[in-house]
């Protein structure tokens, strides 16, 4: 579809619904560990504390909370892969390439294990008139994308662009959408460098009435969302967030 276009597609732009949840620290007790892929482990905990736990939609974040080196603690954003609350059970995947603490706490994670969470505090519930999708990001945002993929009803089309290091770290996802998925390799030390996903993304064609939603390191997200913008994206159909910035810890951005 060219810019004109969509830059003249007459829809609304869809809802989005901000939902806060009342939010505590729950403890809860490592069920399974299981690598997916070479460098992403699926931990599956449990606990009596999940069931009133809520996360409303795909791209929730919760706090993990371990305890830091100075006795202190440490706190970082993961999404709720998938979670249960007749099961009592949460599924979290931790991207194994940074190392940081709680990263290292997923490497060293065994059954029996405990774990500290809190939240969602919030969830911004997108609109589900909306039944088109195209899906960006790196490896950080590979669980929010698998769960959107999965949890999306039949007769939604789903196109997503995801870099990974290699073929080895492509996932396969079960769902009941039209999915088209690409594949973007790059090694870890170009992950602040926005080419490969770029290359990909202008091969993309992208239909009025797509809700294109995007996450990656900052200056990364932000290089995709005005490659969007340029190509005539309503800016009211993006929703874009850097889930971590080179350099800093436990820092996001949200660009809208």
């Amino acid at each position: 579809m060219d810019n004109n276009q969509l830059k003249e597609q007459t829809s609304p732009a869809p809802v989005i619904e901000r939902i806060r949840h009342d939010t505590r620290r729950r403890t809860l007790m490592v069920e399974s560990v299981i690598d997916i892929t070479p460098g992403m482990r699926r931990i599956e905990l449990t606990g009596g504390d999940l069931a009133d736990f809520t996360s409303l939609a795909p791209d929730d974040h919760i706090k993990i909370f371990v305890p830091a080196t100075d006795g202190g603690e440490e706190r970082r954003d993961y999404t709720p892969r998938r979670y249960d609350n007749a099961e009592r059970r949460l599924t979290i995947d931790f991207a194994l390439h940074e190392a940081g603490p709680v990263t290292q706490w997923a490497i060293d994670a065994r059954p029996g294990d405990r774990l500290e969470i809190g939240g969602p505090r919030g969830s911004a519930v997108v609109s589900k008139t909306v039944k088109r999708w195209l899906l960006i990001g790196d490896e950080t945002a590979l669980p929010a994308i698998g769960r959107r993929i999965e949890e999306s009803s039949a007769g939604t089309v789903i196109t997503t662009i995801a870099a990974v290091t290699g073929p080895l770290e492509e996932q396969v996802f079960t769902t009941s959408v039209e999915l088209h998925i690409h594949w973007a390799h790059r090694p870890l030390s170009q992950a602040t460098d926005a080419a490969a996903l770029l290359k990909l993304l202008s091969t993309v064609d992208i239909q009025p009435e797509t809700f294109i939603w995007v996450a990656a390191e900052a200056s990364v997200t932000r290089d995709l969302r005005a490659y969007l913008l340029e190509r005539g994206c309503p800016l009211g159909w993006i929703k874009a967030s850097g889930y971590w910035v080179f350099g800093k810890a436990d820092t996001t951005e949200k660009f809208g």
